[in-house]
């Protein structure tokens, strides 16, 4: 398995390669969403699904991978493995 030094540019991994570095995030960060910090493998807390959600800001299919590589879009670098729908309150309630 490739060892990347995190955190890394995230438009310049491949996009075949994402999939491995969020694997290496949800490792490092033993399987918790960086986020609420709840279990990844399981669904995010309602803390975080009840909050109201603008889904036209995002692509279809968004929710469809529950686990999502998180990165800063003002610097690009990752930050950590989050589930779906923590990245969209990040990305809506947060700027991130």
């Amino acid at each position: 398995m490739t060892i990347y030094n995190l955190p890394v540019e995230y438009d310049n991994v491949p996009a075949r390669e994402r999939k491995l570095v969020r694997e290496q995030y949800i490792k490092e960060q033993s399987n918790l969403c960086m986020f609420c910090n709840e279990d990844l493998f399981s669904e995010p807390p309602e803390r975080i699904t009840e909050q109201n959600i603008d889904w036209n800001f995002f692509p279809p299919g968004f929710l469809n991978n529950p686990i999502h590589l998180q990165h800063d879009h003002s610097t690009g670098l990752t930050e950590g493995a989050v589930h779906a729908y923590c990245n969209a309150v990040m990305w809506q309630k947060h700027g991130r």
